[in-house]
């Protein structure tokens, strides 16, 4: 099993969410996190006095899927979330070394 780990920008988030449940993820966890990424415009943008510099908010996006699912899941976070930047935002990848199902 493999976990996949995104951030992205919020803007993107429904997007990402609509095509995966589509292509049969549904076990999906998200969270609004601050980062760091490219704010896409200065409203996106606020100042954060606990980090000492401006942050936008993102959406960490999480699934757990087989290892044979990866690069379709990867594919259609890629392909979904882009902003139009550079760096739109990023993908981690980790094995999974104990599944439970409660």
């Amino acid at each position: 099993m493999k976990e996949v780990k995104a951030y992205i920008h919020v803007n993107r988030a429904a997007d990402v969410v609509r095509v995966l449940r589509k292509a049969g993820f549904t076990s999906l966890m998200m969270a609004e996190v601050k980062g760091t990424f490219e704010a896409l415009d200065a409203q996106e943008q606020e100042y954060s006095t606990e980090l000492g510099a401006r942050v936008i908010t993102e959406i960490k996006l999480e699934l757990v899927c087989e290892a044979e699912k990866v690069d379709e899941v990867v594919g259609l976070i890629k392909d979904n979330a882009k902003t139009g930047r550079e760096r739109s935002g990023a993908i981690y990848i980790s094995d999974i070394t104990a599944y439970h199902q409660f």
